[in-house]
């Protein structure tokens, strides 16, 4: 009897835990799912009298993995960091690479095509979002599960534009350790991580290549965008879907 009574009350505690950390944390309130992933960019248009150009990542990621623009591209993980200007465009750098917006393979930088990206609209692509309901669904950010699409080959972005990934097969799955005592551990997939990064967006520059020696690896750093925050704050799956991450939460 004593027994059951102790393993009700470690769960309690277990459950209590977990739900006090989730509600501690203040997490960012997300736009509509259409728009989740939308950004304005906008480092140097209003400057020069021209409207914001506006970036969705739902519709780019069906086409292209995360590695082309973040690595073959050099397109910075934060907005309005990279210095994007019309003429390094129609140079074929950053959307004007060849395989992108070069006027070939989709429209280029001419003056009818403008207003594709300069609207200043964030939600400006919302009329492809239907295409997207037969997706596999999650509750959060897009409620589009994109790991899951990938593998189901709903979509079969390129992954290379004119540099080719390494030939990595690491598929290893890390377990992290939490530093709340209630909270069980983080898991982290290589494998679904790899299919669409390339190592060099993570290392060594947001997370040491060594396992354990990452400095400050924690949750209010990820919270301002640092180490996981740099992707699912405001792209990849939100901080809101804590089992994603944490498996074992029974709270959420």
């Amino acid at each position: 009897m004593m027994k059951k009574i102790w393993t009700i009350i470690v769960s309690l505690g277990l459950l209590v835990g977990a739900v006090t950390a989730w509600a501690f944390w203040d997490l960012p309130v997300h736009p509509p799912a259409k728009e989740f992933g939308n950004f304005l960019i906008n480092r140097t248009s209003e400057k020069n009298n021209v409207k914001p150009a506006t970036f969705s990542h739902w519709v780019h990621r069906q086409k292209h993995t995360c590695r082309v623009c973040h690595f073959e591209l050099d397109f910075s993980l934060k907005v309005n960091t990279t210095e994007i200007t019309e003429a390094a465009n129609k140079a074929g750098r950053f959307c004007g690479a060849p395989g992108c917006h070069d006027g070939k393979t989709v429209f280029g930088h001419e003056k009818p095509h403008c207003e594709k990206c300069h609207n200043g609209d964030i939600n400006y692509s919302k009329g492809k979002f239907p295409a997207l309901k037969n997706f596999p669904k999650t509750k959060y950010g897009n409620e589009i599960d994109w790991v899951k699409a990938l593998a189901q080959g709903l979509i079969k972005p390129k992954n290379e534009l004119t540099l080719p990934p390494a030939d990595m097969s690491f598929e290893k799955m890390l377990s992290l350790e939490a530093e709340w005592s209630n909270i069980p551990p983080a898991v982290f997939p290589h494998k679904e991580h790899i299919a669409w990064l390339d190592c060099n967006n993570c290392h060594p520059d947001v997370f040491n290549i060594k396992k354990k020696t990452t400095k400050h690896f924690e949750m209010v750093r990820i919270l301002k965008g640092e180490f996981c925050g740099a992707c699912h704050l405001n792209v990849a799956f939100p901080m809101d879907d804590c089992k994603r991450c944490h498996p074992k939460m029974s709270n959420h």
